[in-house]
């Protein structure tokens, strides 16, 4: 499908969906209904990627899929929530795809003279595709010698979509809150179908498709923890600093919920991979820290628990 012709399908599903989307309905604010409208904006971004039998859909086309084929190496670049999600999707890509992944901040990028290898993607980040810094460090990479420079964004008229050879888009839907909820999560989706669009073993590439096959419901199930999350946010209202641990791909994952309690609450937060925290940050903690640590049933969660012990002997409030 041309750009021409999806943006003016899209604008056609925008005119429909304007009234809907500035309105908070029975939610208390845009962020709410926003965190809400996530398992139908992770369907409908599957819907767009993938076809009825669970095949990625051909998103590129034939042309931009063998540029994609000769891909060795990938530097993800972006800014606060986007960056976080690229950092995220190094991860997968360098585990499944094998491919080395670089990221970096654009307002750093921008500013600097990149060594580029061989066969280098530029991949870009932009929920609004405006982000000042992100299209200055496009424009700067369009001179520095890449194979091709990829946008995954949400909005099909934007200068990022426009500046660039390949576009991936998210299906996110207008998002008026201040701190992206929505946006983020369907940019993890398309990094995710993106890295499994890199694997070149076809069993492992199904595989990983049918891991997220159900995201949508799965979302949906963690939305029912509703009353739970609420209780624990009453129990440490009172704190007014945290930090937020996390390792591997937990890591960005921490970072992006440390820049949340900043951006909603005005609480000091940050955020530290979790083998760190006996490297100086140990030091900070004590009865009035709030420790939040993302710790999934994973390789990682062992060394997460000893961590927590650590940080259990000093006094510091663990959630």
């Amino acid at each position: 499908m041309t750009i021409a012709v999806a943006l003016v399908k899209q604008n056609q599903g925008n005119r429909s969906m304007t009234t809907a989307a500035a309105e908070k309905g029975a939610f208390r604010h845009y962020m709410l209904k926003e965190i809400y409208e996530q398992p139908s904006v992770l369907a409908d971004t599957l819907h767009a990627h993938l076809t009825a039998d669970g095949t990625l859909v051909d998103s590129l086309g034939a042309q931009e899929k063998a540029l994609l084929a000769r891909v060795e190496c990938i530097h993800i670049v972006a800014c606060g929530t986007s960056y976080h999600a690229g950092q995220v999707a190094r991860y997968w890509i360098e585990a499944h795809a094998r491919i080395p992944c670089h990221v970096e901040l654009a307002n750093e990028y921008a500013y600097r003279n990149p060594v580029v290898p061989a066969n280098c993607l530029f991949l870009t980040l932009s929920q609004s595709g405006e982000t000042a810094d992100t299209l200055a460090a496009l424009r700067h990479a369009q001179q520095a010698g890449y194979l091709a420079t990829l946008a995954i964004c949400n909005v099909l008229e934007s200068s990022l979509v426009r500046e660039s050879d390949l576009v991936l888009m998210t299906h996110a839907g207008p998002e008026i809150g201040i701190a992206s909820t929505k946006a983020f999560t369907a940019q993890l989706l398309v990094l995710y179908l993106l890295a499994a669009q890199l694997v070149e073993a076809a069993a492992t590439r199904q595989k990983l498709i049918r891991s997220v096959r159900d995201i949508a419901d799965e979302v949906g199930a963690a939305l029912q923890l509703d009353a739970v999350i609420h209780a624990q946010a009453d129990k440490f209202a009172s704190q007014q600093q945290a930090l937020f641990l996390g390792r591997g791909p937990m890591y960005p994952i921490a970072m992006e919920g440390a820049l949340k309690l900043k951006e909603t609450s005005y609480i000091h937060a940050e955020a530290y991979a979790g083998g760190e925290m006996r490297h100086g940050p140990m030091a900070l903690i004590d009865e009035n820290m709030l420790v939040v640590a993302v710790a999934p049933h994973d390789a990682w969660l062992e060394r997460v628990k000893a961590v927590l012990q650590e940080v259990s002997a000093r006094g510091g409030q663990i959630l």
